[in-house]
């Protein structure tokens, strides 16, 4: 009954019914089969029905003990039975639960279901999906499920030690002849089943694949009518009504046309007669049909044979229920930032199937694919490849299977051999089966990146671009990336494009335009190493993929664009997109009705940006207008954010900013700084930082309430955004009236706040746009002494980081100008502080330093102190700087330590005089 159930029994898939038991012809004649084995076991295989389990069957039933009759202690409403039962043992009946211990106290309790009993039966095997386990243990149970490999009884007896064992053998080789009569029955009946159109296209398809080839077994199948009607089906509507499905003509290798009737009712050949054979030649393996009658039994045999696969493959698709991976890798991993090749690879849980898995009808399915997949030759192994096609692997469980059984290390030694039909029917399956992140990693521990890598040579386009649309799949992790790298996959990827660009005019055209999407997709996930980004512009890359963007074909323009988008973060390639005209060509696809193609041109653009040039080209072929449009996807968040980085770095140029405000971009944005994810919102941020650079904006923000929701992002925990709104808010703190409203909210305590980040990015930006705060703020004095402390400024003029440095002389010079807050600042010793910071060679820290140290030196003693740490001598040499800033400050600052005679002296002997007269 194992095997029976194994093969034919058909099972739900969903939650909360996943182990029940459809409701289908095949399982109602199963449970009658079973059910009458049940009943008679008692009477015709007494010894082997007292035969005590493993393990009890438990399952849930609606037997209650008023229906037992008296072979039962029975106490309330629960049961134990005479036979095998003793009282301290577990009940054979509690209330709606039973637990039988042989197939004798099994076949009494369904007699007592009466009009139940199948019900009773399916109960039983829907709660015991492993009751060969249970009855006989884990070793015979596995044997009994093999692919026709049953028990060795003799081996059995041979082991037999005592009455039980005998039994127990005797019970084995029962269950045996009664899964062989169960099967030969079902088989029987299931040729009086009912087709459909749907089944017949599935035969066609497998009837079509034999007709391919130099060595093909047909030479041609084809339907009598092109014409497809709503349901399917192709014959005329009122032979429809008779039960006629499609007419199809065959071709043999060695007789006339044959003309095949489909129906509901099997398949036909129209007007055979006469005697006839089927020869089958077993060495050579091949099959000889010789006449009318010989097509007639070979189709019969071959059409059972196709039924039974492909319920095989049915059920597979209907039993497993685990996760589902995505079919396609999104736009967002394909998108994400680019990771470097020498950060270690993070080691995810693989996820492994529950362990009722290797129990279930599926798993012993692919294990026998797997194993005819490696056992038969050429026709056998492509045949199996296409059942494997139809097998469900869009999920880990399945994958993992085919792996743990050694299918994925056939599937990837396939090619390696010369047989270009089996290369391209694993590669099909391989493609699907990389979508499985584990499957990813067993590939390149396989060795199969660099085997994928080689077939990108193959004559064969139709190979090259299956092993280039595999590369995509499987290159998502650094170590593969870096494998296909140093294959050369790089250059042959590329290759793959340059093959196409030249063949436009060929009848080889669209077999390379596919071949030449898929080396563009392998080329977007390898491009997101940086070492392959610049093999990819040293290879020439750059140049083809720009041509490619004058394809009208958006599956093509995606994977093209995001290759160039992830490149782009490289100077060199954006120096070769500046030149290639391809900018022209981004700014002509944000036009597009693609989304996900708007959204890569916008982050190509958002990277190419960076430089001036692009700024002014995006500008010259009127890319702006565009950016704004796609402003109005408020829905589309990726869209969103994808192009509000483009706007950001294109704002950085004032023409463009100026272009901008006709459409009232400022206002769009400041609308955009509330209920928007925080990739949104630094790109927002950003881009306020750039016009608020225009005085007029500055007026404009406030106006349209802008500067509240700035405010209350500075609470944020994530840095970039906090950087690029503390920037914003410095900008907008020049203006007099802004500051009023940030005084009001609190702003500049929360700015002060951001001082104790851990990010030097934060602790910068922050100490930049306090200073104008203090400077703008109405009443500057009781602002500075808000400040919870200033224990914080002598730990920042520690950092090691140049900007932060700077910017905290900045606040230092803006908060020494109060005379207790420099006399606070002075107690936590500041004079050596700044003393110590003044032999930078950093022009930025120079200045502000200076400016620092200048105003310091306006309380008690400091000037002297300055000169006493060593302070001058550093300053004297600032005025050699190029920078006239620096000049300009260290010049302030002799000054005010000019007061102190000591230092006049140092600055004398140290040439001031000579360098301020130059």
């Amino acid at each position: 009954m194992g095997v029976s159930l194994s093969k034919a029994a058909q099972w739900t898939t969903f939650s909360p019914d996943a182990s029940k038991l459809k409701s289908t012809p095949t399982n109602e004649a199963l449970l009658k089969e079973i059910l009458t084995f049940v009943e008679q076991i008692g009477s015709q295989h007494p010894q082997e029905a007292d035969f005590t389990f493993e393990a009890p069957l438990q399952w849930r039933t609606t037997v209650v003990t008023s229906d037992l009759k008296s072979d039962y202690h029975i106490r309330d409403s629960t049961a134990w039975s005479h036979e095998t039962d003793s009282r301290e043992a577990p009940p054979l009946l509690t209330p709606f639960t039973v637990r039988v211990r042989s197939l004798g106290q099994l076949s009494m309790l369904i007699q007592a279901a009466e009009d139940k009993k199948l019900e009773e039966v399916q109960a039983c095997l829907e709660g015991n999906r492993d009751f060969l386990v249970k009855i006989l243990g884990p070793r015979i149970a596995s044997q009994l499920l093999e692919d026709g490999a049953y028990a060795d009884v003799e081996s059995l007896k041979e082991d037999v030690k005592d009455e039980a064992s005998e039994i127990k053998a005797r019970l084995v080789a029962l269950l045996q002849n009664t899964d062989t009569r169960i099967l030969r029955k079902l088989l029987r009946d299931f040729s009086d089943a009912q087709y459909d159109p749907d089944f017949m296209k599935v035969e066609m398809d497998f009837l079509q694949f034999c007709s391919e080839g130099d060595d093909r077994l047909l030479k041609s199948v084809r339907y009598t009518s092109d014409f497809e009607f709503w349901n399917g089906c192709r014959a005329p509507p009122w032979r429809q009504a008779q039960g006629e499905i499609c007419y199809v003509v065959i071709e043999s290798v060695d007789t006339g046309s044959l003309n095949v009737t489909c129906c509901t009712a099997g398949v036909f050949l129209n007007g055979v007669g006469g005697p006839g054979a089927l020869f089958i030649s077993n060495s050579r393996k091949e099959f000889i049909l010789n006449s009318a009658a010989g097509v007639t039994l070979w189709l019969l045999l071959f059409h059972t044979y196709i039924m039974y696969i492909h319920s095989v493959t049915c059920r597979l698709r209907d039993c497993c229920s685990f996760r589902k991976t995505s079919s396609k890798a999104t736009l967002a991993e394909l998108s994400s930032e680019t990771s470097s090749e020498s950060e270690e690879e993070e080691e995810r849980p693989e996820h492994q199937p529950e362990s009722d898995f290797y129990l279930s009808s599926e798993f012993l399915q692919i294990k026998k694919l797997v194993k005819y997949l490696k056992k038969g030759d050429q026709k056998v192994t492509l045949l199996m490849l296409c059942c494997m096609l139809d097998l469900d692997l869009t999920q880990d469980s399945c994958n993992l299977a085919i792996r743990d059984e050694g299918g994925l290390q056939f599937l990837l030694n396939l090619l390696d051999t010369n047989e270009d039909k089996c290369k391209i029917g694993a590669l099909k399956i391989l493609i699907r089966m990389s979508r499985c992140v584990p499957i990813q990693r067993s590939m390149e521990d396989m060795l199969g990146v660099r085997s994928l890598v080689n077939n990108l040579d193959s004559e064969v386009t139709k190979v090259k671009a299956l092993a280039a649309e595999t590369i995509a799949n499987v290159a998502n992790f650094p170590r593969a990336r870096r494998t296909v790298r140093q294959s050369g996959g790089i250059e042959k990827l590329i290759k793959l494009l340059d093959c196409f660009l030249k063949s436009q005019k060929k009848s080889d055209h669209l077999e390379n335009m596919e071949a030449a999407r898929c080396g563009a997709l392998a080329l977007w996930s390898c491009s997101r190493s940086t070492k392959n980004k610049k093999a990819i512009c040293s290879a020439g890359g750059i140049p083809l993929l720009g041509c490619l963007l004058t394809s009208s074909l958006e599956s093509m323009l995606i994977p093209v664009v995001g290759t160039l988008q992830e490149c782009a973060s490289e100077e060199s390639s954006r120096i070769t997109i500046q030149s290639k005209d391809i900018i022209k060509n981004l700014v002509k696809n944000l036009r597009s009705n693609c989304t996900d193609l708007q959204i890569q041109c916008s982050m190509a653009l958002f990277k190419c940006a960076e430089d001036t040039e692009t700024r002014d080209l995006v500008r010259k072929y009127k890319g702006l207008k565009p950016l704004v449009e796609l402003l109005n996807n408020t829905n589309n968040k990726e869209l969103l954010a994808a192009a509000t980085g483009a706007i950001w770095k294109c704002s950085i140029s004032i023409e463009n900013v100026l272009i901008f405000q006709n459409d009232k971009v400022l206002e769009s944005l400041a609308g955009l700084l509330t209920a928007q994810p925080e990739e949104v919102l630094i790109n927002v941020a950003g881009a306020l930082t750039e016009f608020l650079q225009v005085p007029a904006n500055k007026a404009v923000i406030r106006k349209c309430d802008g500067i509240k929701p700035m405010i209350q992002l500075l609470l944020s925990t994530n840095q970039a955004l906090l950087v690029n709104v503390t920037k914003a808010i410095s900008a907008c703190a020049t203006d007099r009236e802004n500051m009023k409203i940030i005084d009001e909210l609190d702003g500049i305590s929360l700015l002060w706040s951001l001082l104790q980040n851990p990010n030097p990015e934060v602790q910068a930006s922050a100490a930049w746009a306090i200073c104008p705060c203090i400077g703008n703020s109405k009443d500057a004095m009781r602002t500075v002494l808000s400040f919870q402390g200033f224990g914080r400024i002598p730990d920042l003029l520690m950092s090691t980081n140049n900007e932060v440095l700077a910017s905290i002389c900045a606040v230092i010079a803006k908060l020494a100008k109060y005379k207790n807050i420099l006399a606070t600042l002075t107690d936590l010793g500041i004079v050596s502080l700044l003393t110590k910071l003044t032999n930078t060679k950093d022009d930025r820290l120079r200045h502000h330093l200076s400016d620092a140290i200048c105003h310091c030196c306006q309380f008690a003693n400091n000037t002297a102190a300055f000169g006493e740490a060593g302070a001058v001598e550093p300053l004297v040499r600032y005025m050699k700087s190029e920078d006239i800033l620096v000049r300009q400050s260290a010049t302030m600052a002799l000054f005010q330590l000019s007061w102190d005679p000591n230092n006049n002296l140092t600055m004398l002997s140290r040439g001031a005089v000579k360098v301020s007269c130059v």
